[in-house]
């Protein structure tokens, strides 16, 4: 499997500079192979290839003083990340979705440039990052890199250089557990897991919208092009990425502790893009981060030998866990369960207990887990008392 391990680099002033030197030529050659396809479909009806553009890197590194010291891998990369954008939009119009044509790419739109073959525009050099054209660059090895390096991305984020390493690593399997559980994403709480516990919600984006007001309407009132407003854009830069690397953190410790005590992890198969149109829900869902947390969960998963779910998300919290009893007019202010069967529970614990029977149904012949979950279940089979 492909994973990536990124760490914070810390070059000289020399070295910066020359890493934002090859970020705007990388820029300006995307620019103009975009442009180059653009006017060749409206202009003459054709459509002009990836590997096309790619045997103009030569031709660039010959006649543009700037790309005479870039390695000209850095450049095919560039023309590589055209070709996904294009394909990424051929597929959203193929599928009925909102197509979204390749964008030219400002000076602040575009971060970041990268290697395709480890020992070839890059290595490592004992404790130093080796880059052509560059020279060896300081970074922080804060956790071991593991596996076999195959593609670096260096890139720009808030002012900070991270250099993120793309490896092919082994499986590691956990021991099974022989629990499974039913999650639930919510507002109130971010979770609710089908075994009654509930995870509150950080909320770190209201909770950071004061100050962001502050900077923000800092950066309106700076003159365009001037210092001054480059560094309140800095400043704001800084405390958005801030909100962002709590958010992910915390993401992250929850997808691990639930992959690492659990066998089976099931959740609903939510459409998010649609559910943040409601302009009632869409900051809070945001804010929440369930596609975030969803993806983490997905990718962890693989990587222990897991199994995630994804369950039909129609009426989870509005079926009764214990009869399958439907409440059509119970709207998102009634928040517990109350049904003519004896059951009464936390309306998101319900939905997960709904969620992960779904998931344990669409199993059938699957032994290990309809042993598991009737020998010994890790969820109740009875509501748990909250």
């Amino acid at each position: 499997m492909i994973k990536t391990f990124q760490y914070r680099i810390y070059p000289f002033t020399s070295q910066r500079k020359t890493m934002e030197s090859t970020i705007e030529t990388c820029r300006r050659f995307y620019n103009d192979c975009l442009a180059e396809r653009k006017e060749a479909y409206y202009e003459r009806g054709e459509s002009i290839g990836k590997f096309s553009q790619l045997r103009k890197v030569k031709t660039l590194k010959e006649t543009n003083p700037y790309a005479t010291k870039i390695h000209s891998h850095v450049l095919q990369v560039a023309v590589a990340d055209l070709d996904k954008a294009f394909q990424a939009f051929f597929r959203r119009a193929k599928a009925g979705e909102k197509a979204g044509y390749p964008r030219f790419k400002g000076k602040d739109r575009f971060d970041s440039f990268g290697f395709k073959e480890y020992g070839n525009g890059f290595k490592v050099d004992g404790r130093r990052l080796k880059l052509s054209g560059i020279g060896r660059v300081a970074i922080r090895w804060h956790r071991p890199l593991e596996g076999e390096i195959k593609t670096l991305r260096i890139a720009r984020k808030a002012g900070k250089w991270y250099a993120s390493f793309s490896c092919e690593i082994a499986e590691k399997p956990l021991p099974p557990t022989g629990c499974a559980v039913g999650i639930d994403v919510g507002i109130s709480s971010l979770i609710a897991t089908s075994d009654g516990e509930l995870v509150e919600n950080p909320k770190w984006y209201r909770d950071g919208q004061a100050k962001l007001r502050v900077l923000q309407r800092t950066v309106s009132r700076r003159k365009k092009g001037g210092s001054n407003r480059r560094q309140a854009v800095h400043a704001l830069q800084v405390y958005h990425e801030r909100i962002a690397n709590q958010r992910n953190d915390f993401l992250n410790k929850l997808a691990n502790e639930l992959v690492v005590n659990n066998d089976l992890i099931a959740i609903e198969d939510l459409q998010i893009t649609n559910m943040v149109k409601n302009h009632c829900l869409s900051k809070s869902i945001l804010d929440g981060g369930w596609g975030y947390f969803a993806k983490r969960l997905f990718d962890k998963a693989v990587e222990a030998g897991r199994d995630v779910v994804r369950v039909n998300p129609a009426y989870t919290s509005k079926t009764c866990s214990g009869c399958g009893t439907i409440f059509e007019n119970m709207d998102l202010s009634v928040r517990r369960i109350d049904c003519d069967c004896g059951l009464s529970m936390n309306r998101d614990v319900n939905a997960a207990v709904n969620i992960l029977k779904r998931a344990l149904q669409n199993r059938v012949g699957q032994t290990r887990w309809e042993l598991t979950w009737a020998v010994a279940p890790c969820v109740s089979q009875e509501a748990p008392a909250l």
